[in-house]
């Protein structure tokens, strides 16, 4: 699994998502047609491991969260940036989604929740703002950011 292999696959998921708004209605949507337990989310799931083990994934870490973005926004990914965090019993820096965010929890050990979620998606519209947080084990979440905007808030 390379980086562009990983591309073409999350470009499926952002192919479909490309023009609906993000809200919650985008979550059920996702986890309907892509649920925890079907081939796309299982491929993701375990390309994110390849690309940590490999290195070109998670390459940062501060405070305890490995992250890093794998793409930039692009017509590729129909506009949408890709980042991925690694969590484990931890709270994030806050910040702010301009446009919203797509996030797809990946569970790795125990039984982690993220901003009280478990596996699958989690749609913040556009103006929210949160801490990340995953309680309860560790986890990957992949992060799809339209045109790439987020705001980091100082706490």
């Amino acid at each position: 699994m390379t980086e562009n292999d990983f591309i073409a696959l999350v470009a499926g998921i952002t192919g479909r998502v490309t023009g609906l708004a993000l809200d919650a209605s985008l979550g059920e949507l996702l986890n309907k047609e892509f649920p925890p337990e079907g081939p796309v989310f299982k491929a993701i799931q375990a390309a994110c491991a390849v690309g940590v083990a490999a290195g070109w994934m998670c390459q940062q870490e501060h405070g305890g969260i490995r992250y890093g973005r794998v793409a930039k926004p692009g017509p590729d990914l129909h506009g949408f940036s890709i980042d991925v965090v690694e969590m484990a019993d931890v709270v994030g820096p806050h910040h702010r989604h301009p446009n919203g965010e797509i996030d797809m929890i990946m569970p790795l050990d125990g039984d982690p929740r993220f901003d009280g979620q478990g596996p699958g998606w989690l749609v913040y519209p556009p103006n929210s703002a949160h801490r990340p947080t995953v309680a309860g084990g560790r986890a990957h979440v992949l992060y799809l950011l339209p045109g790439g905007a987020i705001e980091f808030m100082r706490t």
